[in-house]
């Protein structure tokens, strides 16, 4: 039971994480790349990240239809020793299609849902199975006071997400809230990031944060791994990971709504295993906190 609770948990984060990410995210475009060098270790992690999202509006009471596509791409150098194979656990991409909805119901409140389909595989079969592919659904509440004759702007993120990978039956909660309360200084508290930001002026900021980030994928090939006792192997059929970082980002404005950020920091969990079907953890391939690095453009709305 115990193990069970784990790995719900393990993966829950995981998907919060994604959904959140997708769901409440202010960005209709986004272009980044991550470096994730792994301690005590031969491995290191290389990310490409694209994201798109182009608002249809509905009518002139704030109503948008919001289609979206994502691509990720996961390259990582698995150069560890193994006492198995690891040749097709080199490069893991995701393809995400998303459709949300949203409509201002009065002044300050705003109401969000989105389904999504993500694919998600190391493509080792060049096909798409079944075990690859991911549904998932969020719905939210968005209240905002952000005006001028608002002296303190903030904004509060209330809802619930779902993913047929997390192993829970039921939706996760969604909290996060963000306060400026002055001309210099922000924070936001929630998930998958919570900061302190200061604002150096109106093109440059400063923030320290920590942070949720992670992957889960399908294995198509799937493998057994030899834990020494015989008659004991289990078969690996997927890899995820979940990591907490904590560190600096630098914000540069070079229009209104484009920004060039770039963060480094050190993680607080570091937690790569393979998974069985159950999603159980049966291997561990790395634990070492290490450093980490991410840069990139994004469009953003807020």
């Amino acid at each position: 039971m115990r193990n069970k609770l784990i790995r719900c948990f393990s993966c829950a984060v995981v998907f919060l994480t994604c959904l959140y990410a997708s769901a409440q995210s202010p960005d209709l475009a986004r272009l980044e790349y991550t470096y994730f060098p792994q301690n005590n270790s031969d491995n290191s992690l290389r990310r490409l990240r694209a994201q798109l999202k182009y608002p249809i509006k509905l009518d002139d009471k704030g109503s948008y239809l919001v289609p979206g596509i994502e691509y990720r791409n996961v390259n990582f150098k698995y150069n560890d020793q193994e006492i198995f194979n690891t040749g097709n656990l080199d490069r893991f991409q995701s393809f995400k299609a998303t459709l949300g909805y949203t409509y201002k119901m009065n002044e300050f409140w705003r109401f969000g849902a989105e389904a999504g389909l993500n694919i998600a595989s190391n493509f080792s079969e060049s096909d798409i199975f079944k075990d690859d592919l991911i549904y998932t659904a969020a719905l939210y509440f968005i209240k905002t006071k952000e005006n001028e004759e608002y002296y303190e702007p903030w904004r509060l993120i209330l809802g619930m997400q779902y993913s047929t990978t997390t192993g829970l039956p039921l939706p996760l909660p969604i909290v996060n809230y963000y306060k400026r309360w002055n001309k210099n200084w922000s924070y936001m508290v929630g998930t998958p990031k919570s900061n302190l930001k200061y604002y150096i002026n109106e093109d440059h900021a400063l923030e320290a944060f920590v942070m949720l980030d992670g992957f889960f994928s399908n294995i198509q090939q799937n493998f057994e791994i030899d834990n020494g006792e015989a008659g004991n192997e289990q078969l690996a059929e997927s890899m995820s990971m979940t990591i907490v970082i904590s560190g600096l980002q630098y914000e540069y404005h070079i229009t209104e709504n484009l920004q060039f950020y770039i963060y480094g920091g050190h993680t607080l969990l570091n937690d790569i295993r393979l998974r069985d079907a159950n999603r159980d953890n049966i291997y561990t391939i790395n634990d070492t906190n290490s450093f980490y690095a991410r840069g990139g453009l994004k469009f953003s709305i807020f």
